[in-house]
């Protein structure tokens, strides 16, 4: 929600509905009522997290109302440390339970934030005190996980996500300082019409599986169902301010700087380039890649994050942005700025760079798994409330009956082989769990360990996991508008 001067002062920071749009049931509205409100006794905890409504400033005279964390976007840093014990209050001072996901972490699954799992909801106006030890190291991040429907405030739609970074027990070096970047759109919209992304290599795509979505559009389209809704965006920022309203990032040639970037879209896919320089990925989801490697442009799917380090050695004052035109002139940028000169920040487009998971890889095919899962992903455009239904295996989530798809056994390593038999790229996120990208559209791979990764339209991709976490854990899509209809699953894992 965009408000001038006068409506805040109306409004005083309160949130609405998108207008014109019917109620949605969430599973917020069945949260449990025996969690206490109350402040927890005791000594104080090592971080305060408040969740409320409050005013973020993208730039003069652009303000929007969103929920937030402790009133600032995005939400406050957090430096842990790996295997020290701490203790979180989170305070929900909103008039709807919430709930807080600790995303990439290895948590059990009633600390870990969602309602799926099994996790208690931050009562509205209540409070949640947690305990536990941090793991693994890296960069991970927290945001909401309540379902948002048609609801374009709730949820990731909010500005509900921080940063979190776990220090490692040794710190690898080779980097004079680190920034943390986080991107994210606001003021959404309805819309029918998407930006197709071709970025993602190798690019092969299984006849059978476009097929597949092709009748099951014609179908749609036949009883009278238009094409499902797509979520467009007006405002763009990096760090919660739009490009060319926020302080610059400033450096000194020669420097070697670590940058930590966030996706935290509800929906978009993101790029982020750096003219005259290149990014030297070393991370993914916070894991270590076994093959560090150089890169024009960074891409990113919802909720995922890159860790790569840029050499300063092209003085000037560049715009750091997405290769999007509109949406970097929209604010998806930030100015870098080196000492001693001076002008207006430029850009420069990067030649065409595709995106491909292998390159930080190993070679070589990985061990067998102990077991091997079939995952097929469909929809029916348009089938729920105007948006497209999402199924895996057929089967499309019920928030009402929070049934486990899959049955595992501890300790086993499992091969989720996944064939995408839609027209979208989905990045696709386990949770409590990371997993090793084993093939990409046929081709084998090895080493790289993520929570979230990006499966092309009608191709296929196959990860490994081991099944070390007890009870329940969360499978889906991590675009907010694919979970909420449908695009999720629960695995069960027993002793």
């Amino acid at each position: 929600m965009i408000l001038d001067r006068r409506q805040l002062l109306k409004i005083g920071g309160g949130a609405a509905l998108a207008a014109g749009l019917p109620p949605v049931a969430r599973a917020q509205d069945h949260a449990p009522a025996a969690l206490s409100a109350a402040v927890p006794e005791g000594p104080a905890a090592d971080h305060v997290l408040r969740i409320g409504v409050g005013l973020v400033e993208l730039a003069p005279e652009v303000t929007i109302s969103t929920k937030t964390y402790n009133g600032q976007f995005p939400g406050p840093l957090l430096r842990l440390a790996e295997g020290r014990p701490l203790t979180v209050d989170i305070h929900n001072d909103t008039d709807t339970p919430e709930q807080l996901h600790w995303h990439g972490q290895f948590l059990p699954a009633e600390l870990d934030g969602a309602a799926e799992e099994g996790s208690p909801f931050i009562p509205a106006h209540g409070t949640r005190r947690i305990t536990y030890t941090p793991g693994p190291a890296g960069f991970r991040f927290y945001h909401s996980h309540v379902a948002a429907g048609i609801d374009l405030h709730a949820g990731t739609y909010s500005g509900q996500a921080g940063p979190l970074y776990i220090e490692p027990r040794r710190e690898a070096g080779a980097y004079d300082r680190e920034i943390f970047l986080t991107l994210k759109e606001f003021a959404p919209t309805l819309s029918r019409t998407e930006m197709a992304l071709d970025f993602l290599e190798p690019q092969t795509e299984i006849p059978a599986l476009k097929q597949q979505a092709q009748e099951a559009l014609k179908a749609s389209l036949a009883r009278g169902l238009p094409e499902g809704y797509e979520v467009a965006y007006s405002l763009f920022s990096i760090n919660g301010r739009m490009l060319g309203h926020g302080e610059p990032i400033r450096v000194k040639a020669g420097e070697r700087v670590l940058f930590h970037v966030l996706n935290a879209s509800a929906t978009e896919i993101r790029s982020l380039a750096l003219p005259g320089h290149s990014f030297r990925v070393v991370a993914l989801d916070g894991n270590a890649v076994p093959h560090p490697a150089d890169v024009p442009v960074l891409w990113l799917g919802t909720a995922e994050r890159i860790s790569a380090v840029v050499e300063m050695k092209h003085p000037g004052i560049w715009i750091m942005g997405d290769m999007i035109d509109e949406d970097r002139q929209r604010g998806m940028g930030i100015v870098v700025e080196y000492a001693g000169q001076s002008g207006k920040p430029r850009w420069t487009k990067p030649s065409a760079a595709r995106w491909d998971y292998r390159r930080f890889g190993t070679a070589g095919t990985p061990a067998a798994p102990d077991e091997v899962i079939d995952l097929v992903f469909t929809a029916n455009p348009g089938a729920r409330q105007g948006f497209d239904e999402f199924m895996i295996n057929g089967v499309s989530f019920s928030m009402e009956r929070m049934e486990p798809l899959f049955r595992l056994r501890k300790g086993r390593r499992y091969r989720l082989n996944m064939r995408n038999a839609t027209d979208d790229i989905h990045p696709l996120h386990l949770h409590r769990h990371s997993f090793e990208l084993t093939s990409i559209a046929g081709q084998p791979t090895a080493g790289v360990l993520k929570d979230v990764a990006m499966i092309g339209r009608f191709q296929e991709m196959a990860v490994d996991f081991t099944a070390d976490q007890l009870g329940l854990s969360l499978f889906h899509c991590h675009m907010q508008s694919h979970m909420d209809w449908g695009f999720m699953a629960l695995f069960d894992c027993a002793e």
